[in-house]
């Protein structure tokens, strides 16, 4: 690991019993806070994906929205938000899926992916991997598979990426 990668991972804080007891909560907000720690972690965070010639980025609410967005924006790729239930207008699909600690629902609006588009799914923590399934999922029923799921943060002893192991994960810290 480079020294500014393990610099950023020093400044992730770890903070126990949120949102509920048992969960170890990884709060990735000391580094989005300090500019130049962001900036390194959003340029390795793109390094290797020019050569994928992508098109978009899709992110997951809500941290994947932050990271998703600044790596679109330092790419010129579009940008592809995974809201929520009940968040975006229009004619959407929508994924129930379980977190570990309850279910929730992941939706897309429909027009916002073509089928040409070369893409990838980005956030901040792999855990479970019912969140990253039910991405995945959103974005083949519109018909685009996800070249890759990029995400900062993965939870090894949760096995999230048995349930995305049809997609190229990549993960910059594991615990």
């Amino acid at each position: 690991m480079s020294e500014a990668l393990a610099q950023i991972e020093e400044s992730i804080e770890s903070i126990p019993d949120f949102p509920i007891k048992g969960v170890l909560f990884r709060d990735i907000n000391p580094v989005l806070r300090d500019p130049k720690k962001f900036s390194i972690l959003i340029e390795k965070m793109s390094e290797g994906l020019k050569e994928l010639q992508l098109t978009k980025i899709v992110g997951i609410e809500s941290r994947g929205f932050i990271l998703g967005s600044a790596l679109a924006a330092r790419l010129g790729l579009g940008f592809v938000p995974l809201r929520k239930s009940g968040k975006l207008p229009g004619e959407i699909l929508s994924q129930t899926y379980q977190l570990e600690y309850g279910e929730a629902i992941l939706e897309i609006q429909k027009d916002s992916l073509e089928l040409d588009d070369r893409m990838v799914i980005v956030d901040d923590v792999l855990a479970t991997g019912g969140t990253a399934r039910a991405a995945v999922d959103l974005c083949q029923k519109i018909g685009v598979k996800p070249l890759k799921l990029i995400v900062l943060i993965e939870l090894l002893n949760l096995n999230g990426r048995g349930l995305v192991s049809d997609v190229n994960v990549e993960s910059f810290f594991k615990y």
